[in-house]
């Protein structure tokens, strides 16, 4: 599918409203698709999946299972390696409290690059903390490039974890994980990698990209809110204690005994959100059916359009490079007198929405030397219209504000 067009109407919230929805990267918009998979599920197929032998709830267990399957195929890992979670920061947050809990003793290291959302940073300060470890910063250019030899810097025998998002979700760039997965475990390291920007907008093959853990969020991609995924390599998860205790996680229990079921059921205490699972099969089915050359192809297109008529605004800057091919369709920025909270309450009079703060990524701005910013995100629904729109708003905006 590649006309964009009739993509657009695949989507209700923004083919009927007259607005520019540009804050993707926060969460995306939801098609018919997955609308309707997720009412098929709760009209024709809602049992608790897992626990009953009545045909319903086998029912309900194939389609929660066969989200797993699908979603595994989609990223080019094993089934039993999918562990279903809320999103991506609780699949951080699991990998922590497990995998950091088991390997880390005092005097060891974390490496964190300084562009990570709090998700993928906050967890690792907590478990250093509790564990004596010490967290060391991997830092970038100004274009936001981690250069190999920048971590090679850092990397020593006490090495046990380096986390970095594969696209950041401030410049959206993307970054070099294989080279730098290659370097960490040329240390003994194991690699965590947050796709939460990368996988709605790119082919993420988790065998290629060479990392340990990958976690994602559905809501980025069109699936419902409160489904995430953590993929982790098979040897790691069987060695890591269970993140929750509970219902499901179990093989058997006696007054004195507890044997835990095998992955990814022992991640994955109590009630699932099966009706969740059911949206991300669809979302997955949705994204491929248009295919991530024609996604990437339309997002970079819409990119270019909106750096070029930004760069056409006088005290208006752009944060990163200056290739719209390196941004995966973020574009963050900053106006000259102009908080960006303010720039955001100004465009969304206009109907334009976008993000504006530190956008969970506060270290990273005071390394840039800005205290905040205001960020434009596009998705495969997205026209030239929207973006006429946006700078349209934001043309206008320091004569609004009384600056001019």
């Amino acid at each position: 599918m590649t006309d964009f067009e009739l993509i657009r109407k695949e989507f209700p919230l923004i083919d009927k409203g007259d607005f520019a929805y540009l804050d993707t990267s926060a969460t995306a918009q939801k098609p018919y698709a997955v609308l309707e998979a997720v009412r098929r599920y709760y009209e024709e197929e809602n049992a608790n999946p897992l626990r009953g032998l009545y045909d319903l709830s086998v029912k309900a267990t194939e389609v929660y299972e066969g989200a797993r399957e699908k979603t595994a195929r989609f990223i080019g890992g094993e089934t039993e390696e999918i562990i279903f979670t809320r999103n991506a920061s609780e699949s951080l947050n699991l990998v922590a409290y497990t995998y950091g809990e088991k390997v880390l003793s005092e005097g060891d290291e974390i490496i964190i690059a300084i562009s990570e959302h709090h998700s993928n940073m906050l967890p690792w300060r907590y478990i250093a903390g509790k564990k004596g470890a010490a967290v060391k910063y991997l830092e970038c250019d100004e274009n936001g490039v981690y250069s190999p030899d920048s971590l090679r810097a850092l990397l020593t025998e006490r090495t046990r974890i380096v986390a970095m998002a594969q696209v950041s979700n401030i410049l959206g760039r993307v970054n070099d994980i294989p080279a730098l997965a290659a370097l960490a475990h040329s240390a003994g390291a194991v690699f965590v990698c947050d796709g939460a920007q990368s996988v709605p907008h790119m082919k993420v093959d988790v065998k290629e990209l060479g990392v340990d853990f990958l976690a994602f969020s559905g809501h980025k991609m069109g699936a419902p809110m409160g489904i995430g995924v953590l993929w982790g390599r098979k040897e790691l998860l069987e060695e890591m204690p269970p993140f929750m205790y509970g219902g499901e996680m179990i093989e058997y229990v006696t007054a004195d005994r507890v044997k835990y079921a095998e992955i990814p059921h022992k991640f994955e205490a109590g009630t699932v959100n099966a009706g969740g699972a059911a949206g991300l099969a669809a979302a997955i089915d949705f994204n491929e059916g248009i295919g991530f050359e024609n996604i990437h192809k339309r997002e970079t297109e819409l990119c270019a359009l909106a750096m070029e008529g930004i760069r056409s605004i006088p005290h208006v800057h752009i944060i990163g490079s200056e290739d719209p091919e390196e941004h995966c369709g973020i574009i963050t920025f900053y106006v000259d007198g102009v908080h960006p909270h303010d720039i955001s309450a100004v465009l969304a009079d206009d109907g334009v929405y976008i993000r504006a703060g530190h956008h969970c990524a506060q270290p990273f701005h005071k390394f840039m030397g800005v205290m905040s910013t205001a960020r434009a995100s596009i998705g495969i629904y997205n026209s030239e219209k929207d973006i006429e729109r946006f700078i349209n708003s934001l043309s206008q905006l320091r004569r609004r504000m009384g600056l001019e």
